[in-house]
């Protein structure tokens, strides 16, 4: 990962983009060379500062941005947004109309650029809005560049918005996350101003790399495969011989139709603006990851929907399908969003830069302990945040972190801390350089600190890394979340500081006091950090001891989301009201509700429609064996056993078929006691059948078998 760029919407990415690739955005180079100079300084003031749009300026905008859109191709125009289904959504509309003399005339006004008119009952909105009340709103994003997106024979202008109801009340994930960014930049601008290096600057934002994992699979095996195309994971499957046991397809040569699909993905990226940098093939075989630059945590968001899409649109032309499911496959790692995260200032400082002399660095030691405080308090409720049913079959893999929330900090860092509970740090440990043994190669530059790729929530440099993060998740809501925590947990940092160092902040009284308040703070909340191997049993039991919470899986993290205490939380920073909170966890509980019945009721249908068959003509098969070879009068006793066996087998899968549609049958009325009760019954019941499922593979002929195998889908490239 990079730095974060200075600019809040992309702008120098954009402009290196529009040269190189003839970028299908309406970047700031665009705007310059087409926007009025009152007009473009309007609209910056805007991106930059977080100033009101000025409406004047809307009509400006809009007929200039028409007149790029046509000149490229476009023939209509959409809004585009992100509603609380988890992707995102389009309503397009021509920019033609009758002129009235048989012709047509190209018209896109400010109040069209500005506001639209989408429906709004038909989206999920936990009971913001009923069957009856339709009305809802989408607000251009001014900060959020529009785009061009391209079909096979069409082009359409898409203009980043929000979503909002009737009531004002937020029905999409974008308006929560611009609000908690508010809020941390309020209370961030407290604590520059008490060390004096708030000049120039009018605000605070979040920035965040999000790491993409995913996987690839030949797309007429994924036809073949009901559970793909319905759930995207395979519900049965038995494990291969080979699976990522030699570790050799990590970083591994990329095959050569999943580079020509990359190259593709990441053309089309760069032309949307989405600064991707990195590709290379993850752990598991048949898995990728592609990595963004950094950008400003709304934006990155917009981007990494856009991304999502850009995959699942490109990969078929090459053959493939994308799957961003976070367990397509048992038995070899998931996938997960590695979610790094930062505070910078608006003229580019990042506050999370820890810098040379380290110990020195007070401002950035308040920031650092800040952010620990803030995890744990609310380790339940970041917890909660990467909840859901696909994540359930992640959380705690080798390949993921544990449900327990802690922070890793590394050796500099743990160094500088304990020297602050004991009084004035007096050092920085250095990470010198490692002479490699070959005068032919250089002596590297070490860092202070070893990376923990085990942990939950980890400093990596200049930026925390929340590894736990869902691949195929929105990074909003964790964003609003961890944003919202921060703030909290900065609120309080710096009302102890002003107490603690007065209106007369001298030197030696801003010192003494930041360090009285960071002692304090450490002693209160240093439980949270961890070094070690936290997938290890003693860990577990250390962080039991601890009192961090262990929320195993998304029932246990919905309850979280419902506390009181987070209720106000939201509330009391503007980020959401009672409802508002109240609506996303109710589609949270209804979402996982949902897809576990989806997931039931495929395996039910594969089960009896596919497998069953296929069993049943094996066992007729070793039947006749049996018959013919005791006719010939030959013993065959261990045949009659196997025989024996696999009745037994075949009548285990209709049992565990049935179980878990008698599972899924008796649904409870309280979302919430539903949720549980797929939890506790109908999961167990569904891992029964799989088992079953999964051993029958292993016995029926292979030109019997109903569904390509694991070996198929993951080694066919």
């Amino acid at each position: 990962m990079t730095t974060p760029a200075r600019s809040l919407n992309g702008g120098n990415t954009a402009e290196r983009v529009d040269s190189i690739f003839g970028a299908d955005i309406f970047s700031r180079s665009t705007m310059r060379q087409r926007l009025p100079k009152e007009v473009y300084r309007s609209l910056l003031r805007t991106i930059d500062h977080g100033e009101p749009l000025d409406p004047a300026a809307a009509d400006v905008v809009a007929a200039s941005m028409k007149d790029w859109a046509i000149e490229n191709g476009a023939s209509h125009y959409t809004h585009w947004f992100q509603p609380l289904t988890g992707l995102t959504a389009e309503k397009h509309d021509s920019l033609a109309g009758p002129d009235g003399s048989g012709g047509v005339v190209f018209n896109f006004s400010g109040s069209e650029l500005v506001q639209g008119e989408p429906d709004a009952s038909s989206f999920p909105s936990g009971g913001l809005r009923a069957t009856f009340e339709a009305r809802g709103y989408t607000a251009w994003d001014a900060t959020s560049p529009a785009f061009l997106m391209r079909g096979e024979n069409n082009v359409t202008l898409c203009i980043p918005t929000a979503f909002v109801s009737w009531t004002g009340e937020a029905l999409d994930t974008k308006i929560p996350l611009l609000r908690s960014v508010e809020a941390l930049s309020s209370q961030a601008l407290r604590i520059l101003r008490i060390f004096g290096t708030d000049e120039g600057v009018s605000r605070i934002i979040t920035t965040v790399g999000p790491e993409q994992e995913y996987f690839l699979v030949d797309r007429e095996l994924y036809y073949r495969r009901p559970d793909l195309l319905t759930c995207e994971r395979t519900l049965f499957g038995a494990k291969p011989p080979k699976g990522q046991q030699l570790e050799d397809h990590y970083f591994g040569t990329i095959p050569p139709r999943v580079l020509a699909f990359m190259s593709e993905s990441e053309r089309e990226l760069y032309r949307l603006g989405v600064p991707v940098k990195t590709r290379h093939n993850e752990v598991a075989p048949g898995q990728y990851e592609i990595a963004p630059l950094f950008e400003a945590s709304h934006i990155a968001s917009d981007h990494q929907m856009l991304l999502m899409e850009t995959l699942k649109r490109v990969a078929p032309r090459f053959g493939l399908q994308a799957l961003l499911h976070e367990k397509p496959f048992a038995g070899v790692n998931g996938s997960g969003k590695h979610n790094n995260w930062s505070m910078s200032t608006d003229t580019g400082v990042n506050l999370l830069d820890p810098q040379d002399d380290t110990h020195t660095n007070m401002q950035f030691l308040v920031f650092l302990v800040a952010t620990i405080r803030a995890v744990d308090i609310h380790a339940d409720l970041l917890r909660a945040s990467i909840a859901s049913a696909a994540n359930d079959h992640r959380l705690g893999a080798n390949e993921a972190p544990p449900a327990i929330i802690s922070i890793f900090l590394g050796k500099m860092l743990s160094d500088i801390l304990e020297q602050v509970e004991r009084g004035l740090p007096k050092r920085t440990i250095r990470g010198g350089v490692l002479d490699l043994g070959a005068k032919t190669l250089p002596m590297l530059p070490r860092h202070s600190g070893d990376r923990n790729r085990t942990s939950p929530f980890a400093f990596t440099g200049n930026k925390f890394e929340f590894r736990a993060v869902g691949s195929s998740a929105s990074i909003a809501w964790p964003n609003t979340v961890l944003n919202t925590i921060v703030a909290e947990s900065l609120e309080y940092m710096a009302e102890q500081l002003e107490r603690a160092v007065g209106s007369r902040r001298s030197p030696a009284r801003l010192q003494a006091g930041v360090i009285a308040v960071l002692k304090k703070v450490i002693k209160q909340h240093k439980r949270v950090i961890f070094d070690g191997d936290n997938y290890s049993e003693e860990w577990h039991a250390e962080a039991r001891d601890r009192g961090l919470p262990n929320l195993k899986d998304s029932v246990e993290a919905f309850g979280v989301l419902r506390a009181r205490k987070n209720v106000d939380l939201f509330r009391k920073y503007g980020v959401l009201t009672k409802a508002e909170h109240d609506s996303r966890t109710h589609i949270m509980v209804e979402k996982y509700i949902k897809q576990l019945a989806i997931e039931a009721e495929t395996m039910v249908s594969i089960a009896r429609g596919q497998v069953l068959p296929a069993a049943l003509r094996h066992q007729q098969r070793m039947a006749e064996a049996v018959a013919a070879t005791q006719a010939a009068g030959v013993d065959c006793d261990d045949t009659v056993d196997a025989l024996r066996s696999f009745v037994e087998l075949v009548t285990r899968v209709r049992y565990a078929t049935a179980a878990v549609e008698q599972a899924s049958a008796h649904p409870e009325a309280d979302p919430m006691k539903h949720a549980t009760q797929i939890s506790r019954q109908l999961k167990p019941a569904m891992a029964e059948l799989r088992i079953a499922v999964d051993t029958a593979e292993t016995l029926v002929a292979a030109d019997l078998w109903p569904l390509p195998t694991y070996r198929d889908l993951l080694f066919l490239k």
